[in-house]
């Protein structure tokens, strides 16, 4: 990848550094995460994990598949899935499944403390079929070939390597399972980039900053998307890891983009 290895905080000097920075930061927001999402994005958020979970469904209607949202964070994408998968179930689509049986149908993973505190909150409220679990997703706790789909969602750009990440989730993927990498992008269009650029810069920061207490949180974001590859630079790179059937979409003028690629 040409444009960046991983990410590069501010006065970190190599990978362990610039992950523990992250960690440290995420824990530091985790309390007021939900309302600077929702507020910052217009509410659009929400709409981007829908429709990264409406891609996923082929997925999630097999009777037997071992789901894992990533850097899951307070848990929005992993319930979503979760409720997706078991209205599927519910309905026998799919297969013979119970939803009755005890074990989970979404598992949630990060390794910022904090943020697993609330999304497992969150799930208890809702009363999720879900269990989170806290690791590095650089060196994930699991056997190869053990999930059928992983998603990430706005937490890929903050891997302290990307190459490695791409080939650790590769390796738990199982044969024909899917990766959806949900993350921010550069929007093409020249005007939009512009405005968006001033307002990534001038005006997430402030507010950023206000409502969570952390400025140096939301001066990281707009700066981590600056460096972070586009979605063409983003889609070679998982085919040159071995993805198969790679492809991304552009949402809300390519503010995002959704990549999509399979084992």
């Amino acid at each position: 990848m040409s444009v960046a290895r991983g990410t590069t905080p501010d006065g970190t000097a190599d990978e362990a550094q610039a992950a523990r920075w992250v960690q440290g930061m995420f824990g530091r927001v985790a309390g007021r995460y939900d309302l600077l999402n929702h507020l910052l994005s217009f509410q659009v958020d929400r709409a981007w994990r829908a429709t990264t979970a409406k891609r996923a469904e082929e997925i999630l209607r097999r009777p037997n598949a071992r789901v894992l949202d990533l850097c899951c964070g307070t848990g929005d994408l992993m319930l979503e899935l979760e409720k997706r998968r078991r209205s599927f179930l519910a309905r026998g689509s799919g297969g013979e499944a119970s939803v009755a049986a005890p074990s989970p149908l979404v598992f949630g993973s990060d390794f910022c403390h904090p943020m697993l505190v609330e999304a497992n909150r969150k799930s208890g409220r809702k009363r999720a079929r879900a269990a989170v679990f806290e690791a590095d997703a650089l060196q994930l706790p699991m056997l190869d070939a053990s999930f059928d789909l992983i998603t990430v969602a706005f937490g890929f750009r903050n891997f302290a390597n990307y190459r490695k990440g791409l080939t650790e989730l590769r390796r738990v993927l199982r044969p024909g399972g899917m990766l959806a990498i949900l993350e921010f992008s550069q929007p093409p269009n020249r005007l939009f980039a512009g405005l968006y650029a001033f307002y990534s810069k001038h005006v997430l920061p402030q507010v950023g900053a206000l409502i969570s207490g952390s400025s140096d949180a939301y001066t990281y974001l707009p700066e981590s998307v600056r460096k972070f590859p586009g979605a063409e630079l983003l889609a070679e790179e998982m085919r040159a890891m071995g993805y198969l059937n790679v492809e991304f979409e552009r949402m809300t003028f390519g503010v995002v983009a959704l990549h999509i690629g399979r084992a």
